[in-house]
C-alpha cells in the first residue's frame, strides 16, 4: 500500500482531531491500523496520551478519604520498613563466573560497567534469589500495591518456598 498525499493529509487532519489509529484506518479504507501508526510516527506527529477523566465528585466523601488513607502506605514504603530491619545476610559480590546454585543471582548495577556484581548471597532453596530479592522479584497475583503489611508478604514467600 503506499501512501498519496491525499491519504497523508487526511491521516494528519484525523489525528489532530484525536481520532485513534482504528478509526483512521476504517476511515481512509485498504490500510491497516498498524499503517496508521508507523506513518505518524514517521511523520513525527505527537503522541496522543489519552487519560481517563474522572468526576472527583463522583464517588462519596467516605469513599474518597477511605481511598486516601489505604494508598498512604504502599509497596514501596513495606519493603523500606523489612530492609531496615537488616535481617538480611550482607551482600557477597559475585561475578558470573563464580556464580553457583547456592548463589542469589540478582544483578547490581548495569552490565557495561566495571562495578557491575551479583549479590552472591546465599539463595533460598529453588530460587534463583535470597530473601530480600526474593520481596522485590515474587509479587501475589492480584495484590501488586495492596499487600496488608510484611506478615502477609513473609507468609506468601514462605507458602512459595514451600510450592517452590
Amino acid at each position: 500500500m503506499s501512501w498519496t498525499e491525499e491519504k497523508v493529509k487526511k491521516l494528519k487532519e484525523l489525528w489532530g482531531k484525536g481520532n485513534t489509529a482504528s478509526q483512521i484506518a476504517e476511515i481512509i479504507g485498504g490500510i491497516s491500523r498498524n499503517a496508521v501508526i508507523g506513518k505518524a510516527h514517521r511523520l513525527n506527529l505527537s503522541a496522543k496520551i489519552k487519560t481517563r477523566s474522572t468526576n472527583a465528585n463522583q464517588y462519596p466523601k467516605s469513599y474518597q478519604e477511605n481511598n486516601k488513607i489505604k494508598s498512604g502506605k504502599g509497596r514501596r514504603s513495606k519493603f523500606k520498613s523489612l530492609i531496615i530491619e537488616k535481617d538480611f545476610e550482607p551482600e557477597n559480590p559475585k561475578q558470573l563466573e563464580e556464580l553457583d546454585d547456592k548463589s542469589c543471582k540478582w544483578p547490581i548495577g548495569h552490565p557495561n560497567e566495571k562495578s557491575f556484581y551479583f549479590c552472591g548471597r546465599t539463595s533460598l532453596k529453588d530460587f534463583s534469589y535470597c530473601k530480600l530479592h526474593l520481596l522485590y522479584a515474587y509479587q501475589p497475583k492480584g495484590k501488586k500495591e495492596d499487600t496488608n503489611g510484611k506478615e502477609e508478604i513473609q507468609d506468601y514467600i514462605e507458602k512459595k518456598i514451600q510450592t517452590g
